[in-house]
């Protein structure tokens, strides 16, 4: 049998509980995390704050244990939920990290060359969507809904200063993140905050997978559908900012902690992009796919 390094977890729902679990080779099959570390009730914010002391017993046990009907369930058989359904605090987001989402971006911050910086402001979620939940298209607060795939990063250990050649080393791992935006209501406030945290405003998953699963986070395919007609299609070679300048950078004076998300921004594509623009509406479904991670599936309400 091949030995298992590729670590995927999520967090689903059995019989009315949320828990954590990793997925089988095949990435048919759950294992619960608790049936590998013990019954400690772990969730993805417990699982991330042990950084690497129990990987090495969650790869052990699923070599041992490639996936059957005793020892775990189906994927299909179950809710699967954000990877992280509740933050420590709010996404921070990156913006303007891909030169052509830049020259689209006209309407909302007007003429502009790339940036000298990278952009941070953050996206307030009391609660993160997982796959196939419903957007909430909000129609009494906007008319412009619109997508924007994006490759996020999750924090493995606290860290101030990091040098940018350390930056990696404090990556847990990536998952994929929507981040959905009411374009009107971001124009009205002359800010990005408001217009990107209504209510369901934040679609995270299907997985959080380690980081040694990704061999190359900078060479990633990345792309959006929306009811199957492609809509964005980039590479993270892209990126203005790679991932080692956007931490380190924004880890200058400000604590990063376990369980912190990062959103790298998005590609060309979005809707607002289109002349005229192409704003998501009730019974679309979006469907962002970054290569070596999978795809999450929303429908908008």
């Amino acid at each position: 049998m091949k030995e298992v390094k590729l670590l995927y977890f999520v967090t689903y729902v059995e019989s009315g509980q949320e828990k954590t679990g990793v997925l089988n080779q095949a990435k048919t099959r759950v294992f619960s995390l608790n049936s590998i570390l013990g019954d400690l009730g772990y969730s993805m914010l417990d699982l991330i704050a042990l950084e690497e002391t129990p990987l090495n017993t969650i790869r052990s046990f699923l070599n041992n244990h490639p996936g059957n009907v005793n020892d775990s369930l189906a994927i299909s058989d179950l809710k699967i939920l954000a990877p992280i359904p509740r933050l420590n605090r709010n996404v921070i987001c990156l913006g303007l990290n891909y030169s052509d989402h830049v020259k689209e971006s006209v309407s909302i911050i007007g003429p502009k060359k790339d940036p000298e910086q990278p952009v941070f402001f953050t996206k307030s979620s009391t609660y993160v969507i997982g796959p196939d939940a419903e957007i909430d298209s909000h129609p009494e607060v906007t008319n412009e809904l619109d997508y924007e795939v994006e490759l996020a990063v999750v924090i493995g250990k606290k860290g101030t200063n990091i040098a940018i050649e350390q930056a990696m080393d404090y990556i847990y791992g990536y998952t994929i993140l929507n981040d959905i935006t009411a374009r009107d209501v971001q124009r009205r406030h002359g800010q990005w905050m408001k217009g990107k945290s209504l209510d369901s405003f934040t679609a995270m998953g299907p997985y959080l997978v380690h980081a040694s699963a990704i061999e190359n986070p900078g060479e990633l395919d990345i792309l959006s559908r929306v009811n199957g007609e492609l809509r964005q299609n980039s590479n993270t070679r892209f990126f203005i900012f790679d991932l080692s300048r956007i931490i380190s950078e924004l880890s200058l004076g400000f604590t990063l902690m376990p369980g912190d998300v990062i959103s790298t921004g998005t590609p060309s594509g979005v809707g607002m992009g289109f002349n005229p623009p192409r704003y998501l509406k009730s019974g679309d479904v979006v469907e962002c796919t970054i290569e070596g991670i999978g795809t999450l599936k929303n429908v908008v309400k």
